[in-house]
């Protein structure tokens, strides 16, 4: 055992010196390479430096240069050679107009960056020369969502500046970004193009429309403070009726005169009463829209009533499907009504929306469900069914262009809205 260990290790004993050769040849040419790499750099770095700013025109060039250049030497054709020489130099003259810094300070103002839908905002773009020499001109583009507005700046003496003044004009309900300035410096062949940024991003928010709910409009929420539950309680507002006394109870809440008609003590019993809050479930299923049309009156119908009840200061809670919107604020609330898109039918429907609501709101005293016209009667007692007992519930029909109708199913009041204007009148309709 001990010979045949001993010949084991051998072998590997013996090829170490060869290993260690190799290893040493390996490391040499990855060293020859590297010493190759960094000589060869002062020509290939400005060389891909130019071609990260190609165009599809420069693309093109290159690849006919590329093209001719080889077929000329394989095949010793001088036409070909010709070309690639004229396509070379055609390359290195564009180079030259990319060749300095492009020393702009730029500014972007956006007077408002939240407006309405429909409303237009403006803003400012602004570049200023702060070098000692001037600058040639250049062709500046402002993104703005997906398109990009065009701006041609002349030559800027130094200290020179130069102002635009632009207008973006919603037509959406969205969140928009504005910016970055960026800036285009290319040849006048169109064939490299040098893009530099300035600038940061800015969010506009376009809110969706909203309409005042005030007067009468507005007491389905008043009504709201106070209103009584199912539940007993030992001292509150809502008188219930009379019980016998138990050691402990408050004698203030003692009946005297009943107490005296009886013979025996008897107490007041209260309804409990809850503080007014309003839980909105606004369902962005698609499936549950005819059009996109529905759903934007539906996002209006949920903006007005929860901006109403934050103007209020009453307690608000907005929910959407996997997701609470922040109502702290009347702008944040807003500002997230902006970004607000259909999901997709598989993330929930108006059902497991209420279930949602019941979930986190238990304590609501109104739940108002927000859907568009696919809707059926069936799926909103059904989501009625998920909000726990003693809430009330008004589920709202998003359909343009339908008339105001009020109907019952059960304790369910179900309104009809076919346009922004008629929610005050539908929301007076709730308490009568």
């Amino acid at each position: 055992m001990t010979a045949l260990a001993a010949d084991a290790a051998a072998p590997a004993s013996s090829g170490a010196p060869a290993f260690d050769a190799a290893q040493e040849q390996g490391g040499g040419l990855r060293g020859w390479w590297r010493d190759m790499v960094a000589l060869a750099a002062p020509v290939w770095r400005p060389v891909v430096r130019v071609l990260s700013m190609a165009t599809g025109l420069g693309w093109g060039v290159i690849a006919t240069t590329a093209a001719a250049g080889i077929a000329g030497a394989v095949l010793g054709w001088a036409e070909l050679q010709a070309i690639a020489w004229i396509g070379l130099a055609m390359l290195v003259v564009c180079a030259v107009f990319l060749v300095g810094r492009t020393g702009y300070e730029a500014r972007l103002d956006v007077s408002r960056s939240r407006v309405v839908v429909g409303e237009a905002a403006f803003g400012v773009l602004e570049l200023r020369n702060p070098t000692r020499r001037a600058l040639l001109p250049v062709q500046v583009e402002l993104p703005v969502g997906k398109g990009k507005a065009p701006f041609s700046v002349p030559r800027l003496a130094p200290g020179a500046s130069f102002d635009a003044d632009f207008r973006i004009p919603t037509h959406k309900r969205t969140v928009l970004q504005v910016g970055p300035i960026t800036a285009v410096r290319g040849d006048p062949l169109g064939v490299l193009a040098r893009v530099v940024t300035w600038s940061d991003p800015m969010d506009l928010f376009v809110h969706p429309r909203t309409v005042p709910m005030d007067g009468s409009s507005s007491g389905f929420l008043q009504d709201l403070e106070g209103l009584p539950t199912s539940k007993l309680s030992n001292s509150d507002m809502s008188f219930h009726a009379l019980r016998e006394y138990i050691p402990g109870d408050d004698v203030r809440h003692v009946h005297w005169m009943s107490s005296a008609r009886t013979g025996q003590l008897l107490v007041r019993q209260f309804e409990e009463t809850r503080r007014s809050h309003l839980a909105i479930s606004l369902s962005l299923n698609q499936a549950e829209y005819a059009h996109e049309d529905e759903l934007e009156l539906g996002i209006s119908v949920a903006g007005s009533l929860g901006l109403h009840a934050i103007r209020e200061n009453k307690q608000l809670s907005v929910l959407v499907q996997g997701a609470a919107l922040p109502t702290k604020s009347g702008k944040r609330f807003l500002d997230s009504l902006s970004g607000l898109t259909p999901t997709d039918p598989r993330r929930g429907s108006m059902v497991d929306l209420a279930l949602q609501t019941g979930t986190a709101v238990p304590d609501a005293s109104v739940a108002i469900l927000v859907c568009g016209s696919f809707v059926t009667p069936t799926e909103v007692r059904r989501a009625a069914s998920q909000i726990p007992i003693g809430v009330r519930i008004v589920a709202v029909y998003c359909t343009p262009g339908a008339a105001v109708t009020r109907r019952t199913i059960g304790d369910i009041v179900i309104l009809s809205v076919g346009d922004l204007a008629d929610l005050p009148q539908a929301m007076r309709r709730i308490v009568a």
